[in-house]
């Protein structure tokens, strides 16, 4: 179905603001703990941006080599913050983009390794962890509701309001109105609560003024990439660790959009990962992975179309370039983006449950799947000093409730359902899930 330029415009801009809390938050932290200045963080939060969208173009792009061809934006990935900033203090920034090139390049040749295990990711598996992607997500959403975690009015009366107030009027818009309005009506719901906001004395545009008009990027322009064993490696594993999730996310998209994924379609997918990791390296950047929240506005509003994304990977594009216009996004409240993410984040739980709903509940084997693996992924995510004692090469895989999760899912999946055919002669179809 044909859109109109402006309806395809704004309904990537909502894609924009629904990841560009998280995009930006990223270099910010990983910049502020490297000690870089004002003017340099200001360069690299561009940056990130300027990546994302070229990243998200690479993974919407399908051709032969490259593209999964779903509705996916991406960014900078949150496992990697750790990690980068323990490289940055220990061997410097060169050495960060060296790990990042590398381990680019390696996921890239392992992609059609990967592309292998569709095999393990029944609905069992790709249903428990999209549910556990949404649930983790949940208590970031709650803590912007509240004002952001250390903000000096957290949990105050006007947060409280100003979140919950977005948030119904987003649900009055999806009650009322259908179409496009319905489509766009997170977007909606963030200029009304920004404008409330502003009349409250809520809305700072100093980051606006002091943002420049136009800034060219250039390739290695904090450092040359330096090469080190253990910086590699770690990087590597972070890669794996963000295939995981990324499968979670490519499955929970073709569940939404109704295409049924190849082996080929995941090789692409895990190779433009792989791509986006390093044009970051080489401008500097961070490795890039898909982002829920997309998802989440993706089951929401309704449009699939692969245009829209476009138009979100452009407009990522422009605000890299211009970055007084991307100071702009950075003007939403924390309590309005949180209000927002509410419905957002809850959409993923949705869409988990719905994946499930294709599973055989008759099974005590996939219930077990389910119970460990949810339990496990919100376990970590609200007690996150849980593994603090393991060593940093294993807190990769632990730190995240999403990842913990997901690798109890399908580590489980192999034990009860993949290895049963191999000790029985005559398997049961009825308990294989598929």
């Amino acid at each position: 179905m044909k859109q109109h330029p402006l309806k395809t415009t704004s309904l990537g801009i909502q894609h924009v603001l629904a990841m560009y809390a998280g995009a930006v938050i990223v270099p910010l932290i990983i910049g502020g703990a490297l000690g870089l200045s004002s003017k340099q963080l200001a360069y690299l939060v561009s940056l990130d941006i300027l990546t994302s969208g070229i990243a998200t173009l690479l993974q919407v792009w399908q051709n032969r080599y490259f593209g999964i061809g779903l509705p996916i934006v991406l960014g900078c990935t949150f496992t990697a913050v750790g990690p980068i900033i323990a490289i940055g203090g220990q061997y410097g920034l060169s050495a960060i983009y060296g790990s990042i090139l590398v381990s680019g390049i390696i996921v890239m040749l392992i992609a059609t390794f990967f592309g292998k295990m569709i095999r393990f990711f029944p609905p069992v598996v790709t249903g428990s962890v999209v549910t556990i992607i949404g649930t983790t997500l949940i208590p970031v959403a709650m803590n912007n509701v509240a004002g952001g975690q250390g903000s000096l009015d957290f949990g105050s009366i006007t947060n409280i309001t100003l979140a919950f107030g977005t948030l119904l009027f987003i649900i009055i818009l999806y009650r009322i109105f259908k179409g496009f309005i319905r489509a766009i009506s997170i977007l909606l719901g963030l200029m009304a609560g920004t404008s409330v906001a502003f009349f409250m004395g809520k809305v700072n545009f100093s980051s606006v003024g002091e943002a420049s008009w136009f800034h060219m990027v250039t390739p290695f322009h904090f450092a040359t990439p330096s090469f080190e064993l253990a910086p590699i490696i770690t990087m590597t594993l972070v890669a794996m660790v963000s295939l995981v999730e990324s499968s979670g996310v490519y499955f929970a998209l073709s569940d939404i959009t109704g295409r049924k994924l190849t082996e080929k379609d995941l090789v692409r997918g895990y190779r433009s990962e792989g791509l986006a990791s390093v044009i970051g390296a080489v401008f500097n950047s961070f490795p890039y992975t898909t982002y829920s929240q997309n998802v989440g506005l993706v089951q929401f509003s309704g449009v699939k179309d692969k245009k829209v994304i476009y138009t979100t990977a452009g407009i990522l594009i422009l605000l890299g370039f211009v970055p007084k216009i991307a100071a702009l996004t950075t003007i939403i409240p924390t309590s309005v983006l949180g209000g927002a993410m509410v419905a957002m984040f809850g959409m993923v739980i949705a869409s988990g449950i719905k994946m499930l709903s294709k599973v055989d509940f008759s099974s005590q084997e996939n219930l077990l799947i389910i119970a460990c693996s949810v339990g496990v992924g919100l376990g970590v995510t609200t007690v996150p000093n849980l593994f603090a004692q393991l060593p940093d090469s294993i807190k990769i895989l632990t730190s995240s409730g999403i990842v913990a999760g997901s690798f109890t899912a399908i580590f489980l999946n192999i034990v009860f359902n993949v290895s049963k055919p191999l000790k029985q002669s005559q398997p049961s179809q009825g308990l294989k899930v598929s």
